[in-house]
Parts: C-alpha cells; sequence; structure tokens
C-alpha cells in the first residue's frame, strides 16, 4: 500500500509497513506471555497447575481472551497481502510461507512441545514414566493417550491454522476471476460507508458465537474445529483486504469509539457471568449464550479499536521494533514449554504464588531471550525457529497463539 495522504492523521503508511500493527503484534505478545503463566494459577484444567489458585486473576484474564486472537489473525492478513504483494506470484507466497510456517511446526512438534505434553499427561492423569521413556517409545504414536491427542501442537495450533488458511486464501486468489474481484471491491466499497464496517460483521459474530456453544466445541485439531474456522478465518480475509483497501482504514477510526464501548459492555457482561459463575459451573443454557455472545461482540469491536489504536498513535517507527518484530517467532515457541517445565518444577517447594509468579516468569524470559540470541548465531537453527534471512518485510509474518478460553 501506498502513502494515502487523504486519509486521517496516523494512518500514512511509510514504504508499505504499518509500523502500528508490528507495535500492536508485540504488545498482544506481552500480554500472551502474561496471559499463559496467568493459567497456571487460575482454576480450570490446564497442562500444570499451583496448588494454591489466585482466583481474582480470571477477571482481567476474561479481559483479552475474546480479541487477541483474532487481532493477531487480522495483522496476519494484512502480512498475508503484503508479503503476497513483495513476492509477486502465488506460487512463491504459498512456498514461502509453508516454509516460514511449516518448518518450525514440525520441528517444534518433535522437540518443543513433547516437554509440555509430558507434564500435562503426569499432572492430569497420572503418568509415570520418565521424560525420555515417554518421548522415545509413546509421544509419536499417532493416536491418543489418555484422551490426549500425540504428537501435539498445543499452543502452536495457531501456526497450523495460519498455514491453513493461507492455503485457502492462495486458492481463492488464484481462481478469483474479474467479474468476482470486482464483486468483492464493490462489496468492500459498501462495507466502508458509515458505521457499516461496525455493526455488520456484528450481525455475523454475535449469532454466530451464541450458537456454536451449543453445537461445536473448541478442539483446535483443524479438520474438526468449525467453530474456530468460522471465526477467525472471516477476520484473516478482512486483514488481508485490509491492506488492498485503503477506504477502509477511514471507517475504522470513525468506528472506533462505537467500538470501544460496545467492547466494555461486553467486557461488563463476561466479567459478572464469571464472577457469578466461576470455570462456567452452574450457568443456564441462556446466561451461556449470553456469554458467548457478549465474546463474539467484544472481539469484533476489539478487533476495529486496536486497529484505530495503532493506527493513530504507534504508526511510527523505533530502532527495537525490527528486533522485537523478529524476536516474536522464536520467543512464542518456546514460551509456553518455559511456563508449563518451571511451573512444574516448583510444585513440590509449595512456595506462596507471588514467589512462583517471579520465578516463572524471569525463568521463561530468559529462556526465551537466549532462544532468540542462540536462534540467530546458529545457521541450522534459525529456519526451525522461526527465523530465516530475509529484509524487513512488509509486516513480519511469524504469528502468536493463545488457548481457548480459560476461566
Amino acid at each position: 500500500m501506498q502513502r494515502q495522504e487523504s486519509i486521517s492523521p496516523g494512518t500514512d503508511f511509510a514504504g508499505g509497513r504499518h509500523y502500528g500493527l508490528d507495535w500492536l503484534r508485540i504488545g498482544a505478545f506481552a500480554i500472551l506471555i502474561f496471559y499463559h503463566i496467568g493459567l497456571f494459577f487460575v482454576n480450570g484444567e490446564w497442562l500444570v497447575k499451583t496448588a494454591e489458585p489466585v482466583e481474582w486473576l480470571a477477571i482481567p484474564m476474561v479481559f483479552t481472551t475474546p480479541w487477541r486472537l483474532a487481532l493477531l489473525f487480522a495483522v496476519s492478513g494484512f502480512a498475508s497481502a503484503a508479503l503476497l504483494g513483495k513476492l509477486g506470484g502465488i506460487e512463491r507466497f504459498v512456498r514461502e510461507q509453508s516454509k516460514r510456517l511449516l518448518i518450525p511446526l514440525v520441528f517444534a512438534m518433535a522437540v518443543i512441545i513433547p516437554p509440555q505434553s509430558w507434564v500435562g499427561l503426569s499432572f492430569n492423569h497420572g503418568l509415570t514414566e520418565s521424560y525420555w521413556t515417554f518421548w522415545s517409545t509413546g509421544y509419536f504414536r499417532f493416536g491418543q493417550l489418555h484422551g490426549v491427542t500425540l504428537p501435539g501442537w498445543e499452543h502452536l495450533w495457531f501456526v497450523a491454522y495460519l498455514w491453513a488458511f493461507t492455503m485457502v486464501l492462495a486458492i481463492g486468489h488464484f481462481f478469483a476471476s474479474g467479474a468476482i474481484r470486482r464483486r468483492i471491491v464493490a462489496a468492500i466499497d459498501w462495507m466502508a460507508q458509515g458505521y457499516r464496517l461496525f455493526w455488520l460483521p456484528l450481525v455475523y459474530f454475535v449469532p454466530m458465537r451464541a450458537a456454536i456453544t451449543f453445537t461445536l466445541g473448541e478442539s483446535h485439531g483443524l479438520f474438526d474445529d468449525w467453530l474456530t474456522d468460522a471465526l477467525y478465518l472471516p477476520v484473516f480475509l478482512f486483514g488481508f483486504a485490509l491492506a488492498r483497501s485503503p477506504q477502509l482504514w477511514p471507517a475504522i477510526m470513525r468506528c472506533a469509539r462505537p467500538a470501544l464501548l460496545l467492547a466494555l459492555a461486553s467486557y461488563a457482561v463476561l466479567a459478572a457471568l464469571e464472577i457469578r459463575f466461576p470455570d462456567m459451573e452452574g450457568i443456564s443454557h441462556a446466561e451461556m449464550a449470553l456469554d458467548r455472545a457478549a465474546v463474539g461482540a467484544m472481539m469484533w469491536a476489539m478487533v476495529l479499536f486496536m486497529l484505530a489504536i495503532g493506527t493513530r498513535f504507534l504508526n511510527r517507527d523505533h530502532r527495537w521494533r525490527k528486533t522485537l518484530s523478529e524476536a516474536i517467532f522464536p520467543i512464542y515457541i518456546l514460551h509456553q514449554t518455559a511456563i508449563v517445565l518451571i511451573g512444574w518444577w516448583l510444585l513440590p517447594y509449595g512456595l506462596p504464588p507471588l514467589a512462583e509468579f517471579a520465578i516463572i516468569l524471569t525463568g521463561t524470559a530468559s529462556s526465551c531471550a537466549l532462544f532468540y540470541l542462540v536462534a540467530r548465531r546458529v545457521s541450522w537453527l534459525a529456519p526451525v525457529a522461526g527465523l530465516s534471512e530475509r529484509k524487513d518485510a512488509p509486516v513480519a509474518t511469524a504469528p502468536m497463539a493463545e488457548p481457548a478460553r480459560q476461566s
């Protein structure tokens, strides 16, 4: 996208790059690492849990859960459009994205993820095997053990989904006729008028999120997880359109205030239900539908609001931006394994929650930083850690993820 001088202040994309989206990704990851640490402390099922849950943590965690993943899919869609334009062809685009996403995914599933699976099975299902016995004889079973699918991708499920969405985008882009492209452009022009970009997607997301609650669950299994597909594929495609449709940016800025009001109202509903029904225990079908509808509303509202914030206030470069953007993917790959292993190691000591938090945060940050720094310097480790020799891309495409909502 070229510089758009006619768009409102803060929406100029110098050199084809939207720096605000980089900062949104960096900020989302900063929240993500705290969120995953939080899963160790709140009630509910996870890979490993502290002996002394901190129940009030569920309330602030509920605020970030509905929208951060959707925001990252939107940013990834924008990045895909920028990368496609840079590479100049669908075949090169497919090869590059497959290399960037699948190589780290396969490596992580073989090396980084197994400790999480071992801890989860040991903590939740009483597995007594040593780690090395588990990894060498049981992990690569391509089946289930105590209901857990092995080998697994845990938090890296987002990488598989992002690759699948990228392939859907590539196929659609390749086969779309001129008439279909013109209809899409006309639909985008229509959506950019007034407040349609705010309310019309809500007509889809809110009832879809509420209805699927009673029909399909979130399995993160790619081929049987229609909930994730139905919610996030449209957001990913919206991000792709956003990179090629400058008329959408004034609409985003115009919708920012009502989007924030809706997001806050939705969060009030979610927080109230979380307080009344911890872990959603005893909640009625009607109240559950209300909760899921609020999730759908907050998801779209916060995507619009955060895009407006990133455009208006964050669209500027800084000497740390490039390094932080590059470090996101390797840190993302390792961070949850570090959290799980450190948390598992701490359990026998019975430390107070604040001490556990400090140790987990320090250990996770240190190990992730070390992994990134080593990967930068070791040629064979760079590609499996999500690093590659490339120029500063229009928007970095390395993904991040979070698990399904935990209470």
